[in-house]
């Protein structure tokens, strides 16, 4: 909690291993190791756009 990430909010509803999203939070995929969520370096308002 606390966190701001950054994500697409306005898909359609999809099922995604059964259950229903509404959210894609975007990261980042190196080469080896973990998913890196992507974050605004500063804080913004919720529901920012972004481009």
């Amino acid at each position: 909690m606390g966190k701001q990430v950054v994500a697409v909010v306005n898909f359609p509803p999809r099922r995604i291993a059964g259950f229903k999203s509404e959210v894609l939070v975007i990261g980042g995929v190196p080469t080896e190791g973990d998913v890196v969520l992507l974050k605004p370096d500063e804080r913004v308002e919720n529901g920012t756009p972004i481009a």
